[in-house]
């Protein structure tokens, strides 16, 4: 049974693997023995997660890009196969959440959330699943939100990509599954990371946000390891299309 978590041989490409949710995942990918490419426009701070695989042991790479450049995915997709090979796992963790009241939202605002947060995730996609069917082997982790599910203040943008991206998720699988690639999403509830500073930062709603929870805590970072280690191995062959919401029962209240 533990070889079907085992990822050896594997090339993963992480979006947005400088910091929080992306760079977490990176490192369970590593341990579970993939190689993996480290996405994100920060280059210093790539450098830093890539030491910190290399040094638990973890093969890694890192391509600092702006995934703003509608013109550079197939230079990405190029960059990000150099080190090891073709992809066969793509985690598209990258992400923005501006926070603006409704009156405030610009058209370039909303562009800038529904590209990065929907658009990449396809395109980059787009770029990768060739790859994956020639090697007759693939799997997509998006990142869903609870947002995905339920409405918050100030987040209008966000939360329509995040909605985005839970139907994007099944019409990936409806596309790439029967050539073995396939496509599920990771809804995460409150976990601490540059994104939500501004919540656990006020103690009031980060408390607030615990009890919310089933288990009656916020998320740490580790909680996302095994679903992020089982989407991307063999273990989820027959799952493909779905949200797997990693909340501590927040969604199920």
């Amino acid at each position: 049974m533990p070889s079907q978590f085992d990822l050896t041989g594997s090339v993963a490409v992480v979006t947005g693997a400088s910091s929080g949710i992306g760079r977490r995942m990176a490192g369970a990918l590593a341990l579970a023995g993939a190689a993996v490419v480290l996405v994100a426009r920060n280059a210093d701070r790539l450098a830093e997660a890539k030491s910190e695989i290399e040094a638990a042991g973890g093969k890694a790479e890192a391509v600092p890009a702006d995934l703003m450049d509608k013109t550079g995915i197939g230079d990405l997709y190029a960059q990000a196969s150099a080190p090891f090979g073709a992809p066969t796992v793509l985690v598209n963790a990258a992400g923005v959440n501006l926070r603006e009241p409704w009156q405030d939202v610009t058209q370039e605002s909303w562009d800038r959330t529904i590209y990065l947060n929907l658009g990449v995730p396809f395109f980059l996609a787009q770029a990768c699943v060739p790859g994956m069917i020639d090697k007759g082997y693939g799997r997509i982790i998006n990142i869903a939100s609870l947002q995905s599910y339920r409405a918050f203040a100030n987040c209008i943008p966000y939360g329509a990509s995040k909605g985005g991206v839970v139907q994007l998720t099944r019409a990936m699988a409806e596309a790439w599954s029967k050539d073995g690639v396939n496509a599920n999403a990771i809804a995460p509830g409150f976990f601490p990371t540059e994104l939500t500073a501004a919540v656990f930062g006020n103690p009031e709603l980060r408390d607030h946000n615990a009890r919310m929870t089933a288990i009656g805590r916020n998320g740490e970072l580790e909680d996302l390891d095994g679903a992020t280690v089982f989407l991307a191995s063999p273990a989820s062959a027959y799952i493909t299309g779905q949200t797997l919401p990693v909340d501590g029962g927040f969604t199920a209240k």
